[in-house]
């Protein structure tokens, strides 16, 4: 059963009772976003970005927006509107799609994996994290791959607090570290 169709039909109502919520104030994912800092490679090689946003496609299914500097740096080489990074917006299905292969294939193949942080929360209901390899998704093949990177995933929630969205995370599947 896909991720979307199971919270839809057994998660929702499952908190709902839980959390003594009506079902429509039960949080759901609103959004991801796939940050990729490329910052000092980029300013000297741009090519190489080229190759970060192919990987980065095939693991998100979706085309990388490129983050473009805001302001100029002298110490790193960097004027404003310089490429340095790609970020992708993840909404609705292939927002689910993402999470249920990060959950089930490439955090258990992450080296050394103990579980994520529960610190990752920012009081509204959203909760960040990073992977240090791309490599761990498995629609990266690692004979091909060129360059390894890591990115930062924000996951949003409609949840108005951090024990609401830990909670939705949890039903979820998410791997948090234990106490």
């Amino acid at each position: 059963m896909a991720l979307y169709e199971k919270y839809k039909n057994e998660i929702r109502k499952k908190l709902a009772e839980e959390l003594n919520l009506n079902i429509m104030e039960v949080p759901r994912i609103e959004k991801i976003v796939v940050h990729v800092g490329w910052g000092k490679e980029a300013v000297e090689d741009p090519k190489s970005l080229e190759i970060v946003a192919q990987d980065l496609a095939l693991i998100t299914g979706q085309k990388p927006v490129i983050t473009r500097a805001r302001k100029s740096v002298a110490q790193f080489k960097l004027k404003k509107g310089m490429p340095i990074g790609l970020k992708v917006t993840l909404r609705k299905r292939r927002a689910y799609d993402f999470l249920e292969r990060l959950i089930h294939f490439a955090l258990p193949r992450v080296r050394d994996f103990r579980g994520l942080p529960k610190s990752g929360f920012d009081g509204r209901g959203s909760y960040n994290f990073g992977l240090n390899e791309h490599t761990a998704f498995p629609e990266i093949d690692i004979d091909k791959v060129q360059r390894v990177f890591g990115m930062d995933i924000t996951i949003v929630t409609s949840a108005k607090n951090d024990e609401l969205a830990y909670r939705l995370l949890s039903a979820l599947g998410f791997p948090f570290e234990r106490a």
